[in-house]
């Protein structure tokens, strides 16, 4: 009853922000019509696109790792957040008995300790917990101005293009700033350690670049810069080139392959396309 319950809800709540367009165009997880790959396909497309139209454009992308923000969610600041976007008040008391009284134990060695409650966080597993992220970062974007966001739930990276490496590192440092800011105003946390930021432009401009890395920092912390990133399981280099994805991707594909034909002598076809299908082996096509 409480599943089927849930998924009325659920229901109400997506349709209500899609029909009055609260969601913001960058976000793309858990949306119907968007997923990674259609995120992945805009990024990379942007990219593309001013690398290869503007000669000397320099791309700067920060990939963001927040932590833990399914479970660090605060539970005053969404249902602050439901009652501005619309929910009434006999919404928001259902909400807020959703998200509150709930406890969790921790099991070592067989001894469990009392009970805590939870005051912060969704419920793990639960259809209406990924859209109640949606909404709570929803008015993440409203804090850049010169960086262009794209979202995958809390999995957000920020786009910026200038001409050089010192308006670059400017720029982001500037609304990085933002950002941290705008986590601290509601009570997430950014990971700096996890956090890290690639330039992006033709080889050609990379070979004549004197400098090929800028100072970005987060109150003193340095944020890592890479050539090569991974975001939604693609692996992203500094020239567009997908070598390591196909690397990547190929290496995968032949350990699988391996794997299934050191056993195929004692399957069956059938056991066989089932496992085929069950492993990376299906990431290109190998059947005739």
């Amino acid at each position: 009853m409480a599943k089927v319950f849930e998924k009325i809800i659920y229901d109400q709540l997506y349709n209500y922000p899609n029909a009055n367009d609260l969601l913001t165009s960058c976000q793309s997880g858990f949306r119907s019509l968007h997923s990674t790959l259609t995120a992945l396909l805009e990024t990379s497309n942007n990219w593309c696109v001013n690398v290869d139209k503007f000669k000397g454009l320099l791309i700067g992308v920060i990939f963001i790792d927040l932590k833990k923000a399914f479970d660090t969610i605060d539970h005053e600041t969404i249902l602050q957040k439901l009652a501005k976007y619309g929910v009434d008040q006999d919404a928001l008391k259902w909400f807020k008995s959703y998200l509150t009284s709930r406890l969790q134990r921790c099991n070592v060695n067989n001894h469990l300790s009392s009970a805590t409650p939870l005051n912060c966080g969704v419920p793990q597993g639960s259809m209406i917990g990924p859209l109640l992220i949606l909404i709570y970062i929803k008015d993440l974007p409203n804090c850049l101005s010169l960086g262009s966001p794209r979202m995958y739930a809390d999995d957000t990276n920020v786009t910026f293009a200038t001409s050089d490496m010192l308006g670059l590192e400017t720029q982001i440092n500037t609304e990085l700033k933002s950002i941290n800011l705008w986590l601290r105003a509601n009570k997430l946390s950014l990971n700096v350690a996890k956090t890290e930021f690639m330039v992006i432009t033709s080889r050609q401009k990379l070979q004549y670049l004197n400098d090929k890395t800028i100072n970005i920092n987060v109150e003193g912390v340095k944020i890592n810069q890479t050539d090569n990133s991974k975001a939604l399981e693609l692996n992203i280099d500094e020239n567009l080139s997908w070598k390591e994805h196909i690397h990547a991707t190929s290496k995968k594909v032949a350990s699988s392959i391996g794997a299934l034909k050191r056993v195929r002598p004692f399957i069956s076809m059938h056991t066989a396309i089932e496992i085929y299908y069950s492993t990376n082996c299906n990431t290109v096509q190998i059947w005739s």
